[in-house]
């Protein structure tokens, strides 16, 4: 059966007071609100009441995608000018402290809070997530453990957090540093069937280490409830278009791998802790880093990588209509990254208030 490749796009932003330029927590409770009428169930809270979460329709196409993300952004936009905040998309905010952060008052994040204690009170980081719909869950894990490989440099692309409390951290994505503090995180192993995912998954459940799959937070994973991958090791980007260009670049790597999977064809498997070698130098360097050539056994610059990946991709992207989407990734290599232009800013300025501002200018630009 082949799958559909529909889409589902989560972005999750920041709410700022346009004063301070710090994070604003109770005004952001009732735009949640707010937003939950309007836009119904594309409106979510999110642990940290400072974070506002949204996300797509199911869509069939990488245009559908990019005008439904459009119009929730601009609609939050509105809802947080109205409400007298500043949308902002970024992986962290500059100088927020998550120690003054409230957490929203729901039994799930409570019982996160109370298993996890610091760690998830200290989790204040905004990502992106990315579904593809492969409703063979054979062919899911199949793919997951060939898809492992391109993780990191998905995450070079998306890197947008080079400021934590304050300082300047060194990564480029202080973000995924934040977040492997949690467990059940980071790259996973392989998988050699679905039934070897889900004895997994109870085993975990018999011994109340979770009480449900979703408590798995991979880099990516079948999605326990939903028909689909989900690829969620991105930061948010700035800009929506930045968003959209990763989307597409996910979907077709799904798409291709399939390719190979239905002609009894495989891409290499490699060892999670390889991958993670290429995983920290995306998190610590991001585009501007270099990457292991696995095959070539050599250091290569992470943009070479990058520009062979979308060759490798490139036979699909007529198929799936996404060619002038994916497109883009090659503006976001020239441009840098949302961390790169961050840390610009911060060097002619040396004023991270005024960071915070080019960040939210970026999060409205294009729409």
């Amino acid at each position: 059966m082949r799958p559909s490749f529909s889409l589902g796009i989560e972005e999750e932003y920041q709410t700022v007071d346009p004063e301070t330029r710090d994070l604003r927590s109770h005004i952001a409770t009732e735009m949640l609100a707010e937003g939950k009428l309007r836009l119904e169930e594309r409106v979510k809270a999110e642990m940290h009441q400072s974070v506002i979460e949204v996300g797509t329709r199911v869509c069939k196409n990488i245009q559908e995608a990019q005008e439904d993300l459009f119009d929730l952004r601009r609609n939050m936009i509105g809802l947080a000018e109205k409400h007298g905040l500043v949308l902002v998309a970024g992986a962290t905010h500059p100088f927020a402290d998550w120690r003054v952060q409230e957490i929203y008052p729901d039994p799930r994040y409570a019982q996160v809070v109370e298993d996890l204690q610091l760690v998830a009170r200290a989790n204040l980081i905004f990502g992106l997530h990315v579904h593809v719909g492969i409703e063979d869950r054979e062919a899911a894990i199949r793919i997951m453990n060939s898809l492992r490989y391109f993780l990191p440099h998905i995450l070079a692309l998306s890197t947008n957090s080079p400021f934590w409390l304050g300082m300047e951290t060194g990564y480029k994505s202080y973000r995924a540093k934040v977040f492997e503090n949690f467990p059940r995180t980071n790259l996973p192993d392989s998988f050699s069937s679905y039934s070897e995912f889900e004895n997994y998954v109870n085993l975990l459940i018999k011994t109340n280490s979770i009480d449900n799959a979703k408590k798995i937070w991979w880099d990516v994973r079948p999605h326990p409830f939903f028909d689909t991958i989900e690829v969620r090791i991105c930061d948010i980007p700035l800009r929506a278009q930045e968003t959209v260009a990763i989307a597409a670049l996910i979907q077709a790597t799904a798409r291709k791998l399939w390719d190979l999977h239905s002609r009894n064809q495989d891409f290499r498997q490699y060892s999670r802790a390889l991958l993670m070698e290429n995983k920290f130098r995306a998190v610590r360097y991001g585009l501007d880093g270099k990457m292991i050539d696995f095959g070539k056994q050599c250091e290569v610059p992470a943009r070479d990588l990058i520009a062979e990946y979308l060759a490798f991709v490139d036979d699909t992207l007529d198929e799936l209509g996404s060619r002038n989407e994916i497109g883009y990734i090659r503006t976001m290599m020239e441009q840098g990254s949302g961390a790169d232009r961050q840390l610009k800013v911060f060097r002619d300025t040396g004023s991270l208030r005024a960071v915070v501002d080019y960040m939210a200018s970026e999060t409205k630009a294009g729409l």
